[in-house]
C-alpha cells in the first residue's frame, strides 16, 4: 500500500468518525435547560433590563423578513465577497484568491526544494495557501466587531439624546455617522446613503446587518422595527438597550478573564510539539529527516497532525462559551 493509498484510507476513516459524532451526538442537554432557566427568570423578572432583553431574543427568533437569507448564502463566491467586506479592507475576491494560490504554489516550490517529496509539498502548500488567509481575515473580521462593538453603545446614546431633542431617526443616524469614528461611523454613513437614494430603513438595516453577522446590530434592528409597528417611546427603548449592550460586553470581558489561563495552556501544549520539532530539525538535520523521505515516517506525522487538530479543536470547544 503506497503512500496516496494511506492518506485516502486516513481521510475516509476521518470522515466516517466525523459523520458518526455528528449523527449521535445530538444538542447539549446543559445548553437546553439553562436557556429554559434563562426564559423563566425573564418571565418573572421586574427588572426593565431584563424584560427588554427577552423581548429582543424572543423577536429575533420570530422575525422573518421577507430577504431572510443571510447576505452572501446564496453562493460560496458572494460569501467569501461577504467576508471580505467584514474585515473592513478594500479586497477583492479575484486579488484574494490569487493571493491564496501564490502562497501555497510558493510555499510548494519551496519545501519541493528542501524535500524531494512532492505530495509533502502540494498538501503542505495548499494547507498554508488556504490556511493562512482564512485566518488572517478571520482575524481582520474579529478586530474590526469587537472595534464595532465597543463604540455601538455610545452611538446607540448618541442616538438617543438626538431623539430626545426632538430629531427624526433619519437625522439622529446622519449625526451618529459624522460623530462616531471608525466601523460604526463608516457603516452608519452606508445606511444613510440607501435611505438618501431611496431604500427603506429596514431594508438598509437589515442589509448593514446581514453585513455585519452581529446579534447586537440586530438587537438594534428589531428595536427600530418593533417601535415601528408598536409604538412606544424609542429613546427609552434604546436607552435600554445601549444598557444591555455594555452589560453583554462586560460579560464578555469577565468570560475571557476566566478562561485565559485555559486557553493559554491550550496554545502552549498546541505549540510544543511544534517547537520541539523545529529545534531537533535544528540541531540535527538527518535525525528528523526521515519525516520528509520515508513514507511511514510521513504517514505518521500527518496522523499527528490529525489528533493534535481534534484536541486543539476539543479544548477551543471547552474555553468558548455562548452569550
Amino acid at each position: 500500500m503506497n503512500i496516496v493509498q494511506l492518506l485516502l484510507l486516513a481521510a475516509g476513516l476521518m470522515a466516517v468518525i466525523v459523520l458518526l459524532y455528528s449523527a449521535f451526538a445530538g444538542p447539549s442537554a446543559a445548553k437546553e435547560s439553562a436557556r429554559r432557566l434563562q426564559a423563566v427568570r425573564f418571565r418573572h423578572s421586574d427588572s426593565t433590563t431584563a424584560k427588554v432583553e427577552s423581548q429582543l431574543k424572543k423577536a429575533i427568533a420570530a422575525r422573518k423578513p421577507s430577504m431572510h437569507k443571510v447576505a452572501g448564502s446564496q453562493s460560496r463566491i458572494e460569501a467569501l465577497a461577504v467576508r471580505l467586506h467584514r474585515s473592513g479592507q478594500k479586497w477583492t475576491v479575484a486579488q484574494y484568491i490569487y493571493a491564496s494560490l501564490g502562497l501555497a504554489l510558493a510555499v510548494a516550490f519551496i519545501i519541493f526544494l528542501q524535500t524531494g517529496a512532492l505530495f509533502l509539498s502540494l498538501g503542505v502548500g495548499l494547507l498554508v495557501g488556504a490556511g493562512i488567509p482564512h485566518m488572517v481575515v478571520a482575524w481582520l473580521i474579529k478586530r474590526r466587531t469587537n472595534q464595532f462593538n465597543a463604540k455601538f453603545p455610545d452611538a446607540i446614546e448618541l442616538l438617543v439624546r438626538g431623539l430626545r431633542s426632538g430629531l427624526p431617526v433619519t437625522e439622529t443616524l446622519a449625526v451618529v455617522a459624522s460623530e462616531i469614528p471608525g466601523p460604526v461611523g463608516v457603516e452608519f454613513r452606508a445606511i444613510v446613503d440607501r435611505i438618501k437614494v431611496g431604500r427603506t430603513m429596514d431594508e438598509s438595516l437589515q442589509e448593514t446587518a446581514d453585513r455585519l453577522g452581529t446579534p447586537e446590530f440586530q438587537f438594534f434592528c428589531i428595536t427600530l422595527a418593533i417601535q415601528r409597528e408598536t409604538g412606544g417611546n424609542l429613546a427609552e427603548t434604546l436607552s435600554n438597550l445601549a444598557d444591555v449592550l455594555r452589560k453583554r460586553s462586560q460579560m464578555v470581558l469577565k468570560i475571557r478573564a476566566m478562561s485565559s489561563e485555559s486557553k493559554a495552556s491550550a496554545y502552549i501544549v498546541g505549540a510544543l510539539p511544534f517547537i520541539v520539532f523545529g529545534m531537533i530539525m535544528w540541531i540535527n538535520p538527518e535525525y528528523i529527516g526521515g519525516f520528509f523521505t520515508d513514507d511511514r515516517l510521513i504517514v505518521a506525522g500527518l496522523g499527528g497532525l490529525v489528533w493534535m487538530g481534534i484536541g486543539v479543536f476539543i479544548m477551543a470547544k471547552m474555553v468558548s462559551f455562548e452569550i
